[in-house]
């Protein structure tokens, strides 16, 4: 993405984003059963944010091995695995510098959930893959990722994020779920449309949510909507929700991979 004209007098340019997406939207197909673990990564790294604080948050601390190995992060260290895989790959292109793991991290996880998005799309089409593809293209939210797509330059913290604060959420009662997500401005909306972020079996999950008062109408909710051809109700608020977490606490570098391209002399180009 170029910031200047051609005149070069700002000479700044922006790594691919599609590149970084294309290799991990390549390493999750080679390992589609990682969606799940991506999606709880991106999750607890996120969840350590303390809104009294300010501190933590998603800032790929999980990575740190004194965190990825807390209770709470049991059963995801293959999908970290994926992700330092994937980027030693994007940092032997990236010419603005390698890319932070708390960008990483959330990245994965959405390049993950659109799999899912795509995925459903196919099955509604009987399998034909071609089908789904023109069915999400015209019908799903693969359009509404703009914001989302904009946060890039999270600075990696260099210290595990203080103990305690995300639950185990396969253990967690619907309460202790409904209390982290309200402690970082989110609630039972956001649980509800997330069920598929706390483990690999989101019927389970929602079965457990729907017995709550708060939690039921938003599941009943989002369960019809993923019956519909387009899914909209679910999808936008689940991207929305994503969204609110990538970036809890965080100051954005916005020219966190910018790089110098060598100025055009215009006097020496030949017409």
């Amino acid at each position: 993405m170029l910031l200047n004209d051609l005149s070069g007098w700002c000479t700044l340019l922006f790594v691919s984003s599609a590149s970084i997406k294309s290799t991990l939207t390549a390493a999750i197909e080679a390992k589609p059963e990682l969606v799940p673990s991506l999606l709880t990564l991106a999750l607890n790294d996120a969840m350590t944010y303390d809104k009294a604080t300010k501190t933590g948050g998603p800032n790929g601390s999980i990575r740190l091995s004194a965190e990825i190995s807390r209770p709470e992060n049991s059963g995801l260290s293959a999908a970290l695995d994926l992700l330092v895989e994937a980027k030693k790959e994007i940092d032997s292109y990236s010419k603005g510098g390698p890319i932070s793991f708390a960008d990483l991290v959330q990245i994965g996880a959405s390049q993950a959930l659109k799999k899912t998005f795509l995925d459903a799309a196919i099955a509604k089409t009987g399998g034909n893959e071609e089908k789904g593809r023109t069915l999400y293209s015209a019908y799903g939210s693969s359009g509404q990722w703009g914001f989302f797509d904009k946060i890039f330059g999270r600075d990696d913290a260099q210290e595990p994020d203080p103990e305690g604060r995300v639950p185990q959420w396969s253990t967690a009662s619907v309460q202790e779920m409904k209390d982290k997500f309200i402690s970082v401005g989110l609630g039972p909306r956001q649980v509800a449309v997330m069920s598929a972020f706390f483990g690999p079996d989101q019927a389970a999950t929602e079965e457990k949510l729907i017995a709550d008062p708060d939690c039921r109408p938003w599941v009943e909710k989002y369960q019809r909507s993923r019956e519909t051809v387009s899914r909209t109700d679910y999808e936008v608020d689940l991207i929305t929700a994503v969204t609110k977490l990538s970036y809890l606490g965080q100051k954005i570098n916005y020219e966190a991979y910018t790089y110098p391209k060598q100025k055009i002399n215009l006097g020496k180009l030949k017409l």
